[in-house]
């Protein structure tokens, strides 16, 4: 089968169409043939070298598909042959057949393309997971969430505000911000503009966001803090930005404050499924009547995964970057 490969790291050009071998799927697993694959940061990393696949998944890259069922595992319940389905991969979504854990799919909603059906898994349980079971969000409070333009943010805005929560926002420019607000987002801080805590301190009053989705790590570090309420929660996903820097423990301690690291591609597939069970349980009704769905920026050909990467990359996109590949 033909899919996304490279020979060694390096930056966009060294990935290239090959032929691979079709993937074995196990008792458990969906055959997927995969029409359309969501291209995420964490695909740039993994062709960078920084950010191997776990043990066991496959080297392909692409973290989310959407396809068909082509074939069942003799263990899998409540699927066939012919539904429509996106899945959270640990890899492989970058070619023309993907396997994965049933547990770990999903039906596409009638009113879903394929498009944005192979955005949605990975950016919007990245965001369930944690703003809501690592985050505790609450409807009634109010979460900052960094890369508000990216595909977690965008996905992070509709599920806030489905639940009654609150979301500030940053991004890069103000056409950024404003289609941010338009999603539904409180407000929208322009980061290039200055210090974002000055601005959300202004925005609440004073007492600052009981939660912060962070995809930068080290240089927000101190104005994280500084926003956050008492009992408020740091939850970091992503070091863009530096893993390493000072924290004021003091006001972690005086504010009761709680720091949690958080990835999803490495967690165990028993977590995976989980984590869709209850996303489906809560948000469920939301996503069949359309009410959640990825922004989607460019939808380019397979073979054009370098011009994606760029785009990526160079931080163009708002919402989602999709390959279309079959």
């Amino acid at each position: 089968m033909k899919a996304i490969v490279f020979d060694s790291p390096g930056d966009e050009q060294v990935l290239k169409i090959g032929e691979v071998d079709k993937p074995e799927p196990g008792p458990t697993d969906l055959l997927i043939k995969v029409r359309c694959a969501g291209v995420n940061r964490a695909d740039l990393m993994q062709r960078e070298g920084h950010y191997p696949p776990p043990p066991g998944a496959s080297p392909i890259l692409g973290l989310e598909c959407a396809g068909e069922v082509v074939a069942v595992g003799a263990e899998v319940r409540g699927w066939r042959v012919g539904e429509r389905v996106m899945a959270l991969l640990a890899g492989g979504g970058y070619a023309e057949l993907a396997a994965v854990d049933y547990r770990c799919a999903m039906r596409v909603p009638p009113t879903m393309s394929d498009e944005e059906a192979a955005g949605f898994p990975e950016v919007f349980l990245t965001a369930f997971l944690n703003l809501f079971m690592l985050g505790q969000v609450k409807p009634g409070e109010t979460a900052l969430i960094h890369g508000g333009s990216s595909g977690v943010g965008t996905a992070a805005i509709q599920l806030l505000v489905a639940s009654g929560a609150r979301a500030i926002v940053t991004a890069g420019d103000s056409s950024k911000c404003e289609r941010c607000v338009k999603l539904g987002a409180f407000a929208a801080i322009n980061y290039k503009e200055g210090p974002f805590a000055p601005r959300v301190m202004s925005l609440t009053d004073g007492r600052g966001v009981d939660l912060v989705l962070d995809i930068i790590g080290a240089a927000y570090l101190a104005q994280n803090i500084e926003v956050l309420a008492h009992s408020g929660r740091l939850v970091l996903i992503g070091l863009m930005k530096g893993a390493r820097a000072e924290i004021d423990l003091a006001a972690v301690l005086r504010r009761h404050l709680t720091i949690i690291g958080s990835t999803l591609r490495s967690r165990p597939v028993e977590q995976k499924g989980e984590i869709v069970r209850l996303f489906l349980e809560r948000f469920g009704t939301a996503l069949n009547e359309g009410k959640l769905r990825p922004p989607i920026y460019a939808v380019l050909p397979l073979a054009e995964a370098p011009r994606a990467h760029r785009m990526m990359r160079d931080l163009e996109h708002f919402g989602k970057i999709v390959l279309r590949v079959s």
